[in-house]
């Protein structure tokens, strides 16, 4: 890495748009010094646009990439979560550590074009189709470390432990093969993957769900973790049913269980956190637990709305994430979110705080952009010194955004931007990507060709 030096006609700093300003990256690549109200010098490069920080995606499931637009017909009966998943597990059967790397270079590529230059994958297609172990037990997670050095973007790696088909089910189904882990698999899976010291890569671990965990297994996991600065996701509440089956085995609603029973804290992330209780958000808030929102899958799989006012009103960290990928955007993640509430509720501007953040835009950007460290391991995220300096440059002149004052150039990407928006993507200081420019293009164009190969011989 070398160091660099950026000006900025305006830069979203300190959660709003300020002018002139110096971005200064150390050899690290991370952020050395930020300054607001600076003249250019002569030595520093004057970026094309509006400088925002880019997001982390905290949920991915990359193989999934490979599925998306596959699932959207109903022959017969009624289709939810239960049967796209089992629809899914067909596609997981399949594919070859070779054929994931192609999958997920593709994936990572459009995520980079869709403003997140970090991704938490929840990582649970581990063995070989027949079930067995790989001779290189984490060939499908270097898989993954391998395509996302390829385009560029940064990755935590989730290994999760995956035991059971449900509550009081002693083990998985035959077509959850590929997935079979325990407390001590996941662990030395992740201190493996932190061992090998690639850049842009770090790890922590996963549990898959409290249905596909048993208590025992859970507190396994927990004791080998110890007090390791590591995150730990875990889905939840994602579906009624789980909340019924859950209520059925312990008498206690998934997170309920889960913050009397384990006492997650800070380290722990929620994943969708659909359906809850007023109460069970104020044991979340009070653990220091975050909740990861993931609204595109969440509208595609029928799942729900989240009680976004009251998880807002508890001050509980939440993120964004992709999670299936038939959204790979956070404008998009974003807009759905705020629309959803809209819809449920039959009001306007639901996430807006007046008298504090009346911007529904900048209020739900500001929590995102707040709540991505801390999935990914990091301390800090954003224009900030001493996080890594990712950074977006925004097209003034894209749809949406084009004659619209600074103030309100946030309000406009989110609620009434179309198409591509971005000039350029910095990763750790330094270009990535050029959507719809010439960098990189010839290498984007191998990329998309080796996806469209692995499609045309799985489908």
């Amino acid at each position: 890495m070398s160091a660099a030096l950026y000006w900025a006609a305006w830069a979203w700093v300190e959660g709003r748009w300020q002018a002139d300003v110096l971005l200064s990256v150390g050899a690290d690549g991370h952020w050395q010094d930020i300054r607001v109200g600076q003249a250019q010098p002569a030595d520093a490069m004057r970026l094309s646009g509006p400088v925002l920080p880019s997001l982390v995606d905290t949920h991915s499931h990359a193989f999934q990439r490979a599925f998306a637009g596959l699932a959207e017909r109903r022959e017969a009966g009624d289709d939810d979560f239960w049967s796209w998943r089992d629809r899914m597990y067909g596609l997981a059967l399949k594919l070859s550590p070779a054929q994931l790397r192609a999958v997920a270079a593709q994936l990572y590529q459009e995520l980079l074009a869709g403003g997140y230059t970090q991704v938490c994958e929840f990582h649970y297609l581990q063995h070989a189709p027949d079930g067995r172990a790989y001779s290189d037990e984490l060939a499908m997670s270097w898989a993954l470390a391998d395509a996302a050095a390829e385009v560029g973007i940064g990755l935590t790696l989730l290994p999760v432990l995956y035991a059971r088909s449900g509550f009081g089910q002693p083990g998985l189904r035959e077509d959850q093969r590929r997935f079979k882990t325990d407390a001590a698999w996941v662990w030395a899976a992740s201190q493996r993957i932190n061992a090998a010291r690639r850049p842009l890569l770090n790890a922590g671990v996963a549990l898959h769900s409290l249905r596909a965990a048993n208590a025992d297994d859970i507190q396994a996991l927990q004791a080998l973790v110890g007090e390791a600065d590591i995150p730990i996701h875990i889905h939840i509440s994602e579906q009624q049913q789980e909340v019924r089956d859950c209520l059925a085995a312990t008498g206690q609603r998934p997170m309920q269980w889960l913050c009397s029973q384990f006492k997650p804290d800070a380290r722990w992330h929620l994943v969708h956190a659909t359906h809850s209780t007023r109460d069970e958000i104020a044991q979340v808030a009070a653990s220091g637990a975050s909740v990861v929102i993931c609204p595109g899958t969440e509208g595609n799989l029928g799942d729900g709305l989240i009680d976004l006012p009251g998880w807002l009103a508890a001050e509980v960290p939440i993120s964004i994430g992709s999670d299936s990928h038939v959204t790979r955007n956070w404008v998009e993640e974003l807009r759905w979110l705020e629309y959803g509430q809209r819809l449920g509720l039959q009001q306007r501007n639901v996430a807006a705080a007046p008298g504090r953040q009346p911007s529904t835009a900048a209020r739900l950007f500001e929590a995102a952009r707040q709540g991505s460290a801390a999935p990914a391991g990091f301390k800090q995220w954003g224009l900030l010194p001493g996080a890594r300096a990712d950074f977006l440059v925004l097209d003034t002149a894209a749809s949406g955004l084009a004659g619209l004052p600074p103030a309100s150039l946030l309000d406009g990407l989110l609620f009434a931007s179309q198409g591509q928006v971005l000039r350029e993507v910095y990763v750790a200081g330094h270009l990535r990507l050029q959507p719809g420019g010439a960098f990189g293009q010839a290498a984007q164009d191998e990329v998309r060709a080796r996806f469209v190969a692995v499609m045309e011989a799985l489908v």
